[in-house]
């Protein structure tokens, strides 16, 4: 960002956009991005801040974690995404606050940007339930930062054990701890079992196949979302292979380490959070009181009650309610709808013509995948599971993929690695002997 850009005043954006009408849209996931696209053929000046310069497919976030893809095959660079949408422009910048009076945005880098309206799509981080400092020992996957540091700790692990003389150091290290059985944890899981599968012949001192990998979830299922049939079929793929699955089992405390389960003391050399999540600062941005997880309030037209000029979507907003009186999971098919919706409604606002109605969620289904040929989704009725809810998993995740490089360089790598059972991304950065 430019000098002049950074010390820009709404009233200075107007003059250097023009008289058209101003909308930002802060966050450039799922949600934002889908709004941005919706905005292509608008009458609009568009800008989109995001303190990354990149789109990131975060379904797949678990597998450059585990050393299957790399970050390039799972993101693509917002300016290249947008591109050819001449309305659009794109500032890497941080936000830090928000004047709803004089409706401009203000960033780390000390720009105002204003805004006629403001699309806030800033996502979600995780949520240690008020003990953050297990944060430290048990970080989360939400960036590919957070995926770069899991993927060293993982791979470390095995070549920290293969060197440990001490057996209860070894078993430590080879224990791999996972709290929380949802989409995440459950994916995590079977894919650092089938990574230990995958680098068995290439040390010589331990068996990394007797890596133990037990994933805690407090509720009485994994995968709760899903019909209990599903739910069942997930947890019998991970016991076989070779997960320790427990359920109503509560962390009641994590130290370096070490997790307290109950009586019971787990020691391991890598833990990783995947139980809750939090909305960002947005609802102290807007000085409104932020809904459960620290979520904005919205109508049925997505707007904060108060400011209809400001729309929250994704995991920004409080789950909105579908047609069955059941809040919205925080997923990306939400995300992107809420987006679209948001962006065709702007345009139409745009253009002069009505808004038109609430939001309405469409839901397609939901999949998770377990591991090799064991993957698990649900479309209404119809529930699939094994290795047909395995191919449906896969193609979903390539189509929905931005940019053909994207697609061809995930089914390769994919291709790959079921033939082979080898990983191509075991590198490990930055690591501290």
């Amino acid at each position: 960002m430019t000098d002049s850009q950074t010390a820009a005043s709404p009233r200075d954006a107007d003059t250097e956009t023009g008289q058209r009408p101003r909308v930002v849209i802060v966050g450039a996931g799922f949600a934002g991005l889908s709004a941005a696209r919706a905005l292509a053929r608008a009458p609009v000046d568009l800008t989109v801040i995001d303190r990354h310069n990149y789109h990131l497919f975060q379904p797949l976030l678990y597998q450059v974690a585990t050393a299957a893809l790399t970050p390039a095959e799972i993101a693509e660079p917002i300016r290249g995404v947008l591109r050819c949408q001449d309305n659009a422009r794109v500032f890497m910048d941080e936000v830090t606050g928000i004047d709803t009076g004089a409706r401009c945005v203000h960033t780390k880098r000390g720009a105002r940007v204003g805004y006629d309206t403001l699309v806030l799509a800033t996502g979600a981080r995780h949520s240690y339930f008020g003990k953050d400092h297990w944060a430290a020992h048990a970080p989360g996957l939400k960036t590919i930062d957070d995926a770069f540091h899991l993927r060293q700790r993982i791979l470390s692990a095995f070549e920290k054990a293969e060197m440990a003389e001490d057996s209860e150091d070894r078993a430590a290290l080879l224990t791999f701890l996972i709290v929380g059985g949802g989409p995440t944890g459950v994916e995590l899981a079977g894919a650092i079992a089938e990574l230990a599968r995958s680098v068995a012949r290439d040390f010589r001192r331990i068996d990394a196949t007797s890596a133990r990998v037990v994933l805690l979830e407090a509720g009485p299922r994994v995968l709760s979302p899903f019909h209990p049939d599903l739910s069942a079929r997930a947890r019998r793929d991970l016991e076989e292979l070779g997960v320790e699955v427990r359920t109503g089992t509560p962390v009641t405390e994590i130290a370096e380490g070490v997790a307290v389960v109950g009586e019971e003391r787990i020691a391991t050399g890598t833990m990783i959070w995947a139980a809750g999540v939090q909305a960002s600062p947005a609802a102290r941005w807007l000085g409104v009181e932020p809904g459960r997880g620290g979520h904005v309030p919205v109508g049925p037209d997505l707007t904060v009650p108060g400011h209809p000029e400001i729309y929250a979507i994704g995991d920004t907003a409080a789950h909105v309610p579908d047609g069955a009186d059941r809040p919205l999971p925080g997923v990306a098919p939400v995300a992107k709808q809420m987006g679209a919706y948001v962006g065709r409604r702007i345009a139409r606002s745009a253009a002069g013509k009505a808004p038109g109605g609430p939001f309405r969620f469409r839901g397609r289904g939901a999949m998770a995948t377990i591991g090799r040929n064991r993957a698990i989704a649900q479309m209404g009725r119809l529930r699939v599971r094994g290795f047909p809810g395995w191919m449906l998993w896969g193609l979903a995740h390539v189509y929905f993929l931005i940019g053909f490089r994207n697609r061809l360089a995930v089914l390769m790598n994919w291709t790959w690695a079921y033939a082979t059972w080898q990983r191509g991304v075991r590198l490990i950065t930055g690591a501290q002997i």
